[in-house]
């Protein structure tokens, strides 16, 4: 991995158009290989309960033909851990999930399930695997997370994403960045950014990572995946 601010490539959704018609392609292991020439940092893949995307075999494929640092995004649950256990990926991203929702929705309430989480931070940990919390830029949540002693945060980003004219939803994220980093915390931080919007993200000193993917995935239809993992690449690097 890079020195710099990192860029993790979510593949998830090249699983979602292979699996739109069955079969294997395209292939989302293939894609993760492209990413990694282009520049990528880390590859981040969401296994969710109901399948909808990646596959348990893509987890085993991607653990064993790339050569990069997986980052497991998956729900706080008992099949979700066996799993992680078994694998023992880089790193498992815990994110709340519902199945009715089309995308994650919102950051995990560390700070409502403390009790719930605390053992699966803790089994995580003892294997190896390095924790992170997908949650709100709120400091309860930033609290929670040390409290549940995980090394890393991964703020929602999507409100910022989706309209913030007035700037209050970046005051947030660069606000629990260093509130995070100050605590031991590596904070990072994903969800609905693109190349018009990254670099104000990108700016902010303390955080590590960025995992993107939606957007990369999309824009590849018209530029190539290199290309698109490429370009965001730079912009994150410019924004230093």
């Amino acid at each position: 991995m890079s020195g710099g601010l990192r860029l993790g490539v979510n593949i998830d959704h090249v699983a979602t158009i292979r699996n739109a018609r069955g079969g294997d392609h395209p292939d989302p292991v293939a894609a993760a290989k492209i990413a990694a020439r282009a520049g990528a940092d880390g590859i981040t893949a969401h296994l969710r309960e109901d399948r909808r995307h990646i596959r348990d075999d893509d987890i085993a494929r991607l653990m064993g033909e790339v050569d990069l640092p997986l980052n497991l995004e998956m729900a706080a649950t008992p099949e979700m851990l066996a799993i992680a256990l078994r694998h023992r990926p880089h790193a498992a991203c815990i994110v709340p999930e519902r199945r009715e929702e089309r995308t994650t929705e919102g950051g995990l309430d560390a700070a409502g399930q403390d009790n719930h989480l605390t053992p699966f931070v803790a089994k995580l940990r003892d294997a190896g695997v390095r924790i992170s919390l997908f949650i709100e830029p709120a400091p309860v949540q930033v609290e929670a997370a040390l409290r549940l002693g995980a090394p890393v945060v991964e703020f929602h980003t999507g409100r910022y994403a989706h309209g913030d004219p007035e700037g209050v939803e970046l005051r947030r994220i660069a606000d629990m960045a260093a509130l995070a980093s100050k605590n031991g915390i590596e904070p990072h931080a994903g969800h609905g950014l693109t190349f018009d919007n990254v670099a104000a993200v990108a700016a902010i000193a303390q955080l590590a990572e960025l995992n993107i993917g939606h957007f990369l995935i999309g824009e590849a239809i018209f530029t190539g995946l290199a290309e698109s993992v490429a370009r965001m690449k730079a912009l994150m690097e410019s924004a230093r």
